[in-house]
């Protein structure tokens, strides 16, 4: 099922989270949700993301947000990995899949050669008034939540989320250090042949 657009209503779900709570994307109205699904608890990238929610959730919680993480995993496992890592947002069971269905978060995916059908990383930035403000289909963890925060701010997400900002000054002092050193060796040979030419 492709993911709904942005500027659609965001299809409502009920689901319990990692307290055995039932929580509605519908009592959240008049706020901005943050809602992101994600393959597995406790695994690498999952837990990195996580974390990264955690570690701004106050920024996030300033700019008028909620976030809710959705995964297939049960209560039992959410509370587990809640726990470990002081999770400060609700951990949903959709362990029918049913609401990674409905956002187009579930599909075909491809490991080691062997395909299967799992969660698609993906997150959803809902309005107040229940509509998608924007859609991040397949997430890259490394600036991601950074991405978020901005929309919320109400600026743009870049236009490729594997290059955040710091990347691109990454690749910007490797570029200068690649022209750098060729600069070098032309100067350097040409006084050194001279100077041996001299000698003998």
């Amino acid at each position: 099922m492709p993911n709904p657009q942005t500027g659609s209503q965001a299809p409502d779900f009920q689901l319990q989270d990692h307290s055995g709570r039932t929580v509605s994307l519908s009592q959240f109205a008049g706020k901005n949700v943050v809602l992101y699904f994600y393959p597995k608890d406790d695994t690498p990238g999952c837990t990195v993301e996580a974390c990264n929610f955690r570690d701004e959730h106050s920024a996030l919680e300033k700019a008028g947000a909620v976030v809710l993480g959705v995964s297939p995993d049960d209560a039992k496992s959410h509370q587990k990995f809640a726990t470990k890592f002081s999770l400060p947002f609700p951990l949903l069971t959709d362990t029918e899949h049913k609401v990674a269905e409905a956002y187009g978060a579930w599909g075909e995916k491809s490991n080691y050669g062997r395909k299967y059908m799992g969660i698609i990383r993906s997150t959803f930035l809902i309005d107040p008034q229940g509509k998608l403000k924007h859609v991040w289909p397949k997430v890259k963890v490394a600036g991601h939540v950074e991405d978020v925060l901005s929309v919320l701010k109400g600026g743009s997400a870049p236009e490729s989320e594997a290059a955040p900002a710091p990347a691109k000054k990454v690749a910007a002092k490797k570029a200068a250090a690649k022209s750098a050193p060729e600069k070098k060796p032309v100067a350097k040979k040409a006084p050194a042949k001279k100077a041996t030419t001299r000698r003998s």
